[in-house]
């Protein structure tokens, strides 16, 4: 590789990503590709070149051929699903991880990156005052960066039976005995882990009705149930912002039930986690003192590019009792010392990039004030969106909370062709749901570029959609 031809491109690259963001801020680029399925293929060679290009060819061609058919998530009308931040720091911080190239499966094949991580784990960990417990400074727990929130409750689950078990999992699998619980507000990787770790579908309990949230009552019925007849409980997932609605499980409750019983708890706080980096905002997470594990996804609300997720738990032996292998070619004196941790028996794969780098950089860059600022900043947009939804006729709010605004029209039919009409609006993007049986829009707010304007801009584009065709 020609260094010259690489400091010219990474310096071209830097330009055109500093461009593409200021497009963005100034709302010049639709949220979602104008092109229909196949686009991108059509306009890419069927096979590979058999000899190498340049550098800039292949800069240009991203941006000619790639970038004007992707749906751009930090744009401040993306209003979907949940937001995945990205940052100046973070772009800077993936450059140097991916030019480094090392590989952080052990201390031992790249002590800095393991040590690295199990800073920034504790940090972040005493930055939204979680129990002590959950840092490697404790000497028995610590955090570590999983890829999302599905590898982090797959992890938790697979440690969770393991417990259970008493080891036996690891040998002669579930047996069809042991239980894992949520509600039907989970996260669709909740179920998804738990059918992965082979506990087949989970045992849903029913919620409070008219707030989305799991009902201690009726876990702590179901868990002795299924113990009178033979079962084994082995982890209950609570959920601090689920997906539809953003409503939080009351985890001190449930906490309760799984502490007097020995049950795992998972704590999946993916985008309603970051919340407690303001003190105001730390309601939520009444009851952690009860967990096992707590997952919270930097890279929603944090300004840290996906992926970023962090996994802690209060002991890591547990975790790694049931991740743990240690062949021969892994074997080392570090290893075998046991004061070092590997954060290859914290996760699925053997193999990791150096993950903290990242998360890193955005601290630094940032700092936790700003960081602060950023998700009130982003609270306060929703609030603005939620009352323009309750001053228009015609339209309910449905849940309000944090960065989340959720509604609907006045009538299911209404509200299905307003679903309908904005999906084939490239300027704005929403995700339909269901809530209580009948179709609703869900906007989370989270773009770095968001302000005032853009929301309303937003709100009259789904005002348009939802007027009666002329």
């Amino acid at each position: 590789m020609n260094e010259r031809a690489f400091q010219t491109a990474a310096a071209e690259a830097v330009g055109r990503l500093t461009e593409h963001w200021r497009a963005l801020a100034s709302c010049e680029l639709p949220v979602v590709p104008p092109g229909p399925p196949g686009t991108t293929l059509k306009a890419l060679p069927e096979t590979a070149p058999e000899q190498g290009e340049d550098l800039a060819d292949i800069l240009e061609d991203t941006w000619q051929t790639i970038v004007p058919q992707l749906v751009h998530w930090q744009h401040p009308n993306f209003l979907g699903y949940y937001p995945t931040n990205n940052s100046p720091a973070s772009a800077l911080a993936e450059l140097v991880t991916a030019g480094l190239g090392v590989q952080g499966m052990m201390w031992s094949t790249s002590p800095a990156a393991t040590e690295l991580e199990m800073r920034v784990c504790d940090w972040l960990a005493r930055a939204l005052d979680l129990p002590p417990r959950f840092t490697h400074a404790s000497g028995q727990g610590g955090g570590v960066i999983q890829d999302s929130a599905s590898s982090a409750a797959l992890v938790a689950v697979v440690a969770a039976l393991h417990r259970a078990s008493r080891g036996r999992w690891r040998e002669h699998g579930t047996e069809g005995r042991l239980r894992v619980y949520c509600t039907d507000q989970a996260n669709s990787c909740v179920p998804k882990a738990v059918r992965i770790a082979g506990a087949g579908e989970p045992v849903l309990v029913p919620t409070v009705p008219g707030t989305h949230t799991m009902d201690p009552a009726a876990l702590s019925g179901l868990v002795d149930a299924d113990r009178a007849a033979g079962l084994v409980p082995a982890a209950v997932v609570a959920t601090v912002g689920t997906t539809i609605t953003c409503a939080t499980d009351p985890v001190s409750r449930i906490g309760a039930v799984c502490r007097e019983r020995g049950i795992w708890l998972h704590v999946d706080a993916a985008y309603a986690g970051s919340a407690a980096l303001c003190p105001e905002l730390r309601e939520d997470d009444a009851g952690l003192e009860f967990a096992d594990s707590y997952a919270v996804n930097a890279h929603k609300w944090l300004r840290t590019g996906t992926p970023c997720d962090i996994l802690w738990v209060a002991d890591r032996g547990e975790l790694t009792d049931a991740l743990g292998a240690a062949p021969s070619y892994l074997r080392n004196d570090a290893t075998d010392s046991g004061k070092v941790v590997d954060f290859k028996d914290w996760q699925v794969p053997l193999g990791r990039p150096m993950r903290a780098l990242k998360l890193w950089y955005v601290l630094r860059a940032h700092g936790l004030e700003e960081l602060r600022e950023v998700i009130r900043h982003d609270i306060r947009l929703a609030a603005l969106l939620a009352s323009l939804v309750e001053q228009e006729p015609g339209f309910h709010l449905v849940a309000h909370r944090l960065g989340l605004v959720v509604l609907r029209a006045e009538t299911d039919d209404r509200t299905r062709k307003l679903i309908q009409r904005l999906a084939g609006e490239p300027d704005v993007l929403c995700t339909p749901a269901t809530v209580g049986g009948r179709p609703v829009l869900r906007a989370a707010l989270g773009s770095p570029y968001a302000d005032e304007t853009t929301v309303r801009r937003a709100w009259d584009t789904i005002r348009s959609c939802a007027a009666p065709a002329s």
